[in-house]
């Protein structure tokens, strides 16, 4: 074989090489893309999202969906190349979603936590929003938490130090003015019994004052909500669930039986943050049915430079404003829009 035929097979093998590189090993980079829509009045796996027991409950109609953003992982060269020509998803570089210095273990750990902050902060919202007596109680224990083996998941705080407590924010707020290595009463009730326990603080780099190591929760003071939705990470959908607890505690209905999507982070007193993903959750929800998409109003740039053809986008800054937003819609009124407000 001679030396031009030896460099035609080395070249044809190389390029095989690189081929298989490029087919087999994966590359630093996700694709994002429009992820499933979930109506948060309805099931999903045959269990209701928001389940509401003993409680007055109302018939709901339409739909309240939230949105979800889907992440595809371990792209090869091909596939990253494939991807990236499709107009329907965005190539970005893993650091961006899984950040180098923490597991992905970690970032999931972190999106399953932040799922249940939006969940309590939904309830908390939502309760607030119908003015119906409260208690507080332990979702779950931090890892390490001072209270380990003194508190459990279940219990009602009454009391820090001999200040009541009615709220989340009154626990964080009896707990403001202690230190770390402090000592303080925590006075719960546990299966109708109440008691009292003594906890020394802990300490967290993000605050001064102790850590008491609590996740505390809202419920309804007689009766019981329950907010589920399987493996969803993350806090955008706080504002789809706070909507969907109050449309099935309130008679009337919000939805006009429209098929009404949206997203958004909420805190405990109603005010919705901005999400990231905005274009491909709008996407999904007009793919799904929807006519109406709530925004949160910092995402309104971007919303309006997005929005697919026959979705309306109502602003919302809080959520007294997606009740007033939907009010509108069902009365004939024009809803606060994010063209408005650019």
């Amino acid at each position: 074989m001679n030396r031009r035929t030896w460099n035609l097979v080395a070249a044809g093998m190389l390029a095989l090489a690189l081929a298989v590189l490029a087919a087999t090993v994966p590359v630093p980079m996700v694709a994002l893309g429009p992820g499933p829509t979930y109506d948060t009045l309805g099931d999903v796996g045959g269990q209701p999202v928001v389940a509401v027991d003993g409680l007055q409950a109302y018939p709901t109609t339409g739909h309240l969906n939230m949105t979800t953003v889907s992440v595809t992982d371990r792209l090869t060269l091909f596939a990253t190349l494939g991807l990236w020509a499709d107009g329907n998803r965005q190539v970005v570089p893993r650091s961006e979603v899984f950040p180098p210095e923490k597991s992905d273990e970690q970032v999931q750990q972190e999106n399953t936590e932040q799922f249940a902050a939006s969940e309590a902060n939904a309830e908390v919202a939502a309760l607030t929003e119908l003015r119906l007596p409260t208690r507080v109680v332990v979702t779950d224990l931090v890892p390490n938490s001072p209270a380990q083996g003194r508190l459990e998941p279940g219990d009602e705080i009454v009391a820090v130090s001999g200040h009541p407590v009615d709220t989340p924010a009154a626990v964080s707020g009896a707990l403001s003015t202690t230190t770390p290595g402090q000592s303080v009463t925590i006075t719960y009730k546990r299966a109708g019994q109440e008691h009292d326990a003594d906890v020394v603080l802990g300490s967290s780099p993000d605050r001064p004052q102790g850590l008491l190591g609590v996740r505390p929760g809202i419920e309804p003071r007689t009766g019981d909500i329950k907010i589920s939705l399987g493996d969803i990470g993350g806090p955008s959908a706080g504002l789809m669930f706070a909507l969907a607890v109050i449309d099935k505690l309130t008679p009337g209905g919000l939805t006009d039986g429209r098929f009404i999507a949206g997203t958004g982070t909420i805190t405990p007193d109603g005010q919705v943050g901005p999400i990231g993903g905005i274009p491909f959750k709008m996407r999904a929800a007009r793919d799904a049915g929807a006519t109406v998409f709530l925004v949160p109003a910092d995402n309104c740039g971007e919303a309006e430079a997005n929005a697919p053809a026959g979705l309306e986008l109502v602003r919302v800054a809080t959520l007294q404003d997606a009740l007033n937003g939907l009010d509108a819609l069902a009365t004939g009124r024009p809803a606060p829009s994010c063209t408005a407000a650019a």
